[in-house]
């Protein structure tokens, strides 16, 4: 018997076992299902605590320019007299408006609930309003252009993406948002270059901004220790340590120099 017979005899039965062993149902390995992300915990709204508090200014009294729009009469048109800079907005008080406060450090890294109302930025007798605005990441704004007149809507982020678009008179409004946390992002117009806005994006809800009394109030912080910061376009930013217990109210008040 030759040799290739013989290996010929031997296989015949290896091969009807693996043809046999087709008939045994296969162990399948599978991937276990992704196990879903630890939802955050629910935020205890009867502990809450709040930091108030108010924004001075001390020194001589800033002259603030008068804005010339004689370049475009839409716009000079709806001022009777020459408008204000807002660089630095004092307050009949000494108080400061247009300062932009928020907790900077402190805050719990979760998913906080998204405001329940859209901000608006306008621009209206050519200026935008309001002047410093506050949102939270990826919070939709809604823009308006409520002048007679096109306007260019052009912030200047650093770390979110730049976008420059015209908007025609009483268009409809545009929406947009930012992705990531950044204080503070600049909004000019390139048609009317007085135009100057700046908003502030967090990652949390806890910010605020002054008003014709300079005061400010960031409600429903837990218990914690934070950093408060108050930032000025023009005089910079100042920070305040603060200490928040259940239900507590404190204060952090800031004095800006000129």
């Amino acid at each position: 018997m030759s040799k290739k017979l013989v290996l010929a005899l031997l296989l015949i039965p290896v091969l009807f076992l693996a043809g046999c062993g087709g008939s045994k149902e296969e162990t399948k390995t599978e991937t276990p299902a992704a196990t879903p992300a630890a939802s955050a915990p629910p935020i205890d709204e009867a502990n809450a605590g709040t930091i108030t508090g108010k924004v001075s200014f001390t020194g001589a009294t800033p002259v603030m320019k008068n804005i010339s729009m004689d370049a475009t009469p839409a716009c000079a048109r709806q001022h009777s007299t020459p408008p204000k800079s807002e660089e630095v907005a004092l307050n009949a008080d000494g108080t400061l408006k247009n300062v932009f406060v928020w907790v900077k450090a402190g805050v719990a890294e979760r998913q906080w609930p998204m405001p329940s109302t859209t901000p608006v930025l306008d621009q209206h007798t050519c200026v935008y309003q309001p002047h410093v605005l506050g949102v939270m990441v990826n919070q939709e704004i809604e823009i308006r252009n409520s002048d007679p007149t096109n306007h260019n809507v052009h912030p200047l982020p650093k770390v979110n993406r730049e976008w420059n678009e015209s908007q025609a008179p009483k268009s409809d409004p545009k929406r947009k948002s930012f992705p990531r946390e950044e204080i503070m992002i600049a909004v000019k117009c390139n048609v009317h270059p007085w135009m100057r806005s700046y908003i502030g994006v967090v990652n949390h809800p806890f910010f605020a901004v002054t008003g014709a009394d300079g005061a400010f109030s960031i409600k429903g912080l837990p218990p914690g220790d934070y950093t408060v910061e108050a930032w000025h376009e023009k005089l910079g930013a100042q920070e305040a340590k603060v200490t928040v217990g259940a239900k507590e109210s404190k204060t952090a008040d800031f004095n800006f120099k000129g």
